[in-house]
């Protein structure tokens, strides 16, 4: 399947079907992620249930400590 990320586009694993497992994709599934779908911003209780589609525009921001 081919989405945008973040401007990007890009190709994706079939077995990656929700916004949870393209989180858990990309190492990110314990970390504070803001995802936005299609323009949409989701929340974190609907990642899980969120099916990705060909074409879809995903944003998605996490926060990085630093000092």
């Amino acid at each position: 399947m081919e989405i945008v990320i973040n401007g990007e586009k890009l190709e994706i694993p079939i077995d990656v079907a929700t916004v949870s497992e393209l989180l858990q994709h990309y190492g990110l599934n314990q970390k504070v992620v803001i995802v936005e779908l299609n323009n949409e911003i989701l929340e974190k209780g609907n990642h899980q249930e969120t099916l990705l589609s060909n074409g879809d525009r995903v944003e998605m921001v996490h926060f990085v400590g630093g000092g």
